[in-house]
């Protein structure tokens, strides 16, 4: 299965809550689209902030967010933050969270 890992865009909503509609995530409970559609428009301004999702065959199959950050620890060097990382239940165990974790950090992979 060939996996794309893109920046998602204001149209993957829909797909993206649906994913964190997940039991495992928060259960249904999730953000109405015109909520998420402000939040996502404000969470694109925010530097070095980006929600990323992996597609196959035009589905959406999973999400994460990014967060880089400057440090003054390790002479300076950027560290990142990963989160909400969900891959859909019928997609689970074929490696697709890996291939998120490797788009991120290329040593993971």
């Amino acid at each position: 299965m060939e996996i794309q890992i893109r920046k998602a865009e204001e149209d993957d909503l829909p797909q993206i809550l649906n994913l964190y509609a997940q039991p495992d995530m928060d259960n249904g409970e999730v953000l109405p689209l015109n909520s998420a559609r402000k939040l996502f428009n404000k969470l694109k301004k925010y530097p070095e902030y980006t929600i990323f999702v992996a597609t196959s065959e035009g589905k959406t199959v999973g999400t994460f967010s990014l967060l880089i950050m400057d440090n003054l620890v390790h002479r300076g060097t950027p560290s990142g933050i990963v989160e909400a990382v969900v891959v859909t239940s019928k997609y689970r165990g074929i490696g697709i969270g890996k291939k998120m974790m490797g788009f991120v950090s290329p040593d993971i992979s």
